[in-house]
């Protein structure tokens, strides 16, 4: 019988056959280098990989992270969520005119995430909107242990951004690298706090660059990285091998909902745009080109004479729209947009809600089998509201224009499509239609933003549900 041999760890066998790549090609040429010897003649308990070889350090992240995980930090939040009693109680005119007492009983969802310190001076800090969306309480820890209170500034659901402030001293801010000079093949390092364990590093390349398609995410151009993106890596720094900032980690590819080797982030250039936006203005202004499109299916590309599967066709042009005023046509092929091709209807609307508004953007179309070249300056549309944004009051709720039907009917308003936290709380509930807030009628989702913007002592909103229309305090 052999005796068992110990065995050393694979990762220190994959260590060493990587830090003595060189050892092969020199003992093949007959020449030992000096180090050799040396490690030859180390004693058994000393084995290990030398801190240099012919005088040069082995390569190590360590210098680049120290000076980048100060500046990444884990984010906390917490949510009240009623649970009633009775369905009776979700009735908002039931519980005013009839004098039920709001009582629901309530219970604490907590969760976490990942953010960015980008400006030391005023204490900001970039996040997922989804790490804090709905919370009534945000609170930040810092790499030094430091635990704070945050304020939200600003959120943006459609590129999945969000602001928050603490009044902090002592920060570090990642500096943002341009995002654009990237390429598929760079190192990158993604640091976070996955699923709560503290700050954590991991390493991959860039996959590919401006991903979209994804499920559920709204306007789409990420980076693609194989380096481990965990739950709770959501908000966390993507950087590069200068300790630069890359992206915002924001999603995974999974089909158990743990990490499966392909994570995404949203491109620093597009997360600082979004940021002054919501610094500045509290809301991301979004231009529209005031057209309707189809796909090509084939049997519309024998009739267009173009390919199917390229471009998309243009079915309305908008009284006064952009597009109207740059001489698009109905029956235009658009096929590009800035130097982006449009191959789909899904195309065509996440390179829309992307672009700079106020710009004259080139836009390419075939038409009668000519291309021609256009040039349209997108004008700012007012196309949600987050509630956050808006009034403290408003927690949770995420506005949107009213539906064509029902601007069709005559009702005009701000449309609630979502209403989480103290929203939902107050008895705000998604579909519901805002007519109202106190005296003041609301046309759109400009009226609804003025109104507010007063700061009114009381918000009692007018709503329109279903065929009724309910009274809704805002405490």
């Amino acid at each position: 019988m052999t005796a068992n041999r110990p065995r050393l760890p694979t990762l220190v066998f994959a260590l060493v056959a990587a830090g003595f790549g060189w050892l092969g090609a020199a003992l093949h040429d007959g020449r030992a280098p000096a180090p050799l010897q040396s490690l030859v003649a180390a004693p058994a308990h000393a084995a290990g990989l030398p801190a240099s070889i012919d005088g040069q350090p082995l390569p190590s992240l360590a210098p680049m992270l120290e000076r980048v995980m100060p500046a990444v930090v884990n984010v906390y939040t917490a949510s009240r969520v009623q649970v009633r009693q009775s369905p009776m109680f979700d009735d908002p005119f039931f519980r005013h005119f009839f004098g039920i007492p709001d009582m629901p009983r309530e219970r604490i969802e907590r969760s976490l995430g990942s953010g960015v310190i980008v400006d030391a001076a005023r204490g900001l800090i970039v996040t997922n909107h989804h790490v804090i969306e709905g919370a009534d309480d945000i609170s930040i820890t810092l790499a030094d242990g430091r635990t704070l209170t945050a304020e939200r500034v600003g959120a943006d659901p459609g590129t999945d951004i969000a602001v928050v402030k603490v009044p902090a001293e002592n920060l570090t801010a990642l500096p943002l690298a341009v995002s654009d000079e990237l390429r598929v093949g760079d190192f990158v390092v993604a640091v976070g706090n996955p699923f709560g364990l503290g700050q954590t590093v991991t390493s991959g390349i860039v996959s590919a660059l401006g991903r979209s398609g994804l499920r559920g995410a709204g306007y789409q151009n990420f980076i693609q990285t194989d380096a481990s993106i965990n739950p709770g890596n959501s908000g966390g720094a993507l950087v590069n091998l200068r300790g630069e900032l890359i992206g915002i980690n924001t999603a995974i590819y999974s089909r158990s909902g743990d990490s499966a080797g392909i994570g995404f982030a949203i491109p620093a250039t597009l997360a600082r745009e979004v940021m002054r936006q919501l610094v500045e203005h509290g809301v991301v202004q979004r231009g529209s080109l005031g057209i309707e499109v189809q796909d090509i299916d084939e049997s519309l590309a024998s009739t267009l004479g173009v390919r199917a599967g390229r471009g998309v066709v243009v079915t309305r042009v908008g009284a006064d729209s952009a597009a109207a005023r740059a001489g698009m046509q109905v029956g235009d092929v658009i096929t590009g947009v800035d130097g982006q091709a449009v191959n789909t209807v899904r195309d065509l609307r996440n390179i829309e809600g992307l672009l700079p508004v106020q710009q004259d953007l080139p836009v390419s179309v075939l038409r009668d089998t000519r291309t021609r070249q256009l040039r349209v300056r997108l004008v700012a549309t007012l196309s949600e509201l987050l509630g956050d944004n808006l009034d403290a009051r408003l927690g949770g709720a995420h506005f949107v224009p009213v539906p064509q039907q029902y601007v069709a009917n005559g009702i005009t308003g701000a449309a609630v499509s979502a209403a989480s936290g103290r929203a939902a709380r107050a008895g705000l509930r998604r579909g519901d239609i805002v007519v109202r807030v106190n005296d003041t009628e609301i046309a759109d989702l400009e009226a609804l933003r003025d109104v507010l913007a007063g700061k009114p002592p009381l918000v009692n909103l007018t709503i329109l549900r279903g065929n009724r229309l309910y009274q809704v305090p805002m405490p």
